[in-house]
């Protein structure tokens, strides 16, 4: 394993696979401004900054140090609070938080610098602004339980008008720490019990020889094993870099999405495609998390509560599974799933990637989460649900649900209740509906009742039918939305958008 820490070439092989970098900063390296606060991934008191180089030039990402295996940052430049200072100079994050009082206890204020460090540091060399969205997102992985957020968001408002003098910039000190990650790409890893293979190919070799090893991608989920039942994982082969695994591809025909592909790039890639996607995708835990976990990882974890199978149900997704012996199957997201925390995998087989037609993509869509908290949290209700129109007629639809099962399930009695139905026909949603109430059997839990899960899953699918037809519906995201950020205009002419399918909506 070899990074760089702050500015610092760090070297070392002796390390447990599942050692987590905050461990590393802490007990290893006396960096004590790293905090420990959940243990999970949620507070964000020890969020670090994490530069990769992308075509020549770093890019900067926050991860939660605490549930980040520090083997998983080999050929990183790995960022503490105690770096972001030079002398008599503070980061602007940091001078930020100074003007204005946005620290009390000052436990949960590293994590918070960090993020917006990164937020500062990215914006430089992007034509992006910081405004209010971009400061709630990146600190939507930040609790903090005494300040309040108010003068936090403002300090990380007031960024946008500093420059890099007189305070300290990161990058000062950009071409040094360049020159010292370029000189690590492309140098033979070694490696005892943390394999990062970067093809296909090479992860099968490995895995042969170690049939035991565990597989961890982003590890948001993987890591709770260690920090929350303190299982201690023997040989870990982490899949995120295998170059196979890590694409988008859109083919003209089918959109391939890899396993290891992580909410932030998805999110980052749907933006103008599919702008549905993308607001939700914003809704799932954290920056943080989305910029370490995969949507592959989500899938084969099989949650009852994962955000992203019930979408994957909508648009009748298709999973590549690989084999050890490099042979190859493809399943349908509808067999996939087998019961609670079960799959059809087996021992030996990897998901590789998704695949959708884009002609499905282009069908109207809705995704909807219901929660306790606008981020950071998991899903009470998700309803993933797609309408395809063809003469004013509901031609085709699904309705898939998160949270309402053992597993992700669709709705299949209340779809056939809609199927051929007038798009705008009242009495069919009613029966529907009714059927609906019927059909799901939630659970009663600390997150909802399964008497409010039931009236939330009737209402959502009201509010996505009402949508079709061409109503606005007011939706609170807790950042600001408009139809013009979606980029289309509701309208109120049912037949228009029955005819149109919804394809503007994709």
């Amino acid at each position: 394993m070899k990074f760089v820490l702050n500015d610092e070439l760090i070297e070392d092989n002796t390390l447990p696979s599942d050692f987590s970098a905050l461990r590393y900063l802490r007990e290893k390296r006396g960096l004590t401004g790293t905090k420990e606060g959940c243990g999970s991934g949620d507070c964000g008191a020890c969020t670090l900054l994490v530069g990769a180089l992308e075509e020549g030039e770093l890019k900067y990402s926050t991860f939660n140090s605490c549930i980040t295996p520090v083997q998983s940052l080999d050929g990183k430049h790995v960022v503490s609070v105690e770096y972001l200072s030079d002398a008599d100079k503070l980061h602007p994050a940091q001078q930020a938080m100074v003007e204005y009082h946005g620290s009390q206890c000052g436990f949960c204020t590293p994590g918070i610098i960090l993020s917006l460090a990164s937020l500062y540091e990215n914006s430089q060399v992007s034509d992006k602004t910081i405004d209010r969205e971009s400061v709630c997102d990146a600190i939507s992985g930040n609790l903090c339980r005494c300040t309040g957020y108010r003068p936090i968001i403002d300090a990380g408002l007031s960024m946008q008008n500093e420059t890099a003098s007189p305070w300290s910039n990161l990058a000062d000190n950009t071409e040094s720490v360049k020159a010292k990650l370029a000189s690590l790409q492309g140098e033979a890893k070694a490696a005892n019990n943390y394999f990062q293979p970067q093809t296909l190919a090479e992860f099968l070799t490995i895995k042969a020889d170690h049939k035991d090893a565990t597989l961890v991608a982003g590890g948001t989920d993987l890591m709770l094993e260690n920090t929350q039942r303190f299982h201690d994982f023997g040989v870990l082969i982490d899949v995120s870099q295998i170059n196979e695994l890590t694409k988008i591809e859109d083919n003209g025909t089918q959109l391939s999405i890899g396993a290891s592909v992580t909410y932030s790039e998805l999110e980052q890639f749907s933006k103008t495609r599919y702008p549905h996607l993308y607001h939700l995708l914003e809704r799932i835990a954290s920056r943080q998390i989305r910029n370490r976990g995969t949507i592959g990882g989500n899938v084969a974890n099989a949650s009852p509560i994962a955000d992203m199978p019930p979408i994957l149900l909508a648009f009748d997704a298709d999973i590549q599974i690989v084999n050890l012996d490099g042979s190859q199957r493809i399943v349908s997201i509808h067999d996939f799933y087998q019961g609670y925390k079960q799959t059809v995998l087996t021992e030996g087989e990897v998901i590789a990637s998704f695949t959708m037609d884009l002609a499905t993509l282009a069908d109207f869509h809705r995704f909807y989460k219901v929660s306790k908290r606008m981020e950071d949290d998991i899903s009470s209700v998700m309803l993933a649900t797609r309408f395809a129109v063809t003469e004013g007629k509901i031609s085709d639809l699904r309705l898939a649900f998160g949270g309402m099962a053992a597993t992700p399930i669709r709705a299949k009695k209340a779809e056939a209740a809609l199927l051929n139905s007038d798009v705008n026909d009242e009495q069919a949603l009613s029966n529907a509906l009714a059927i609906l109430k019927d059909e799901l059997t939630p659970l009663s839990d600390m997150r909802a009742s399964a008497r409010y899960r039931s009236d939330m899953a009737c209402n959502l699918v009201r509010k996505a039918w009402l949508e079709l037809n061409g109503h606005s519906i007011p939706t609170f995201s807790g950042h600001p939305v408009s139809d013009a950020s979606l980029g289309y205009e509701l309208t109120s002419n049912t037949s228009q958008s029955a005819q149109q399918g919804g394809a503007s909506h994709a």
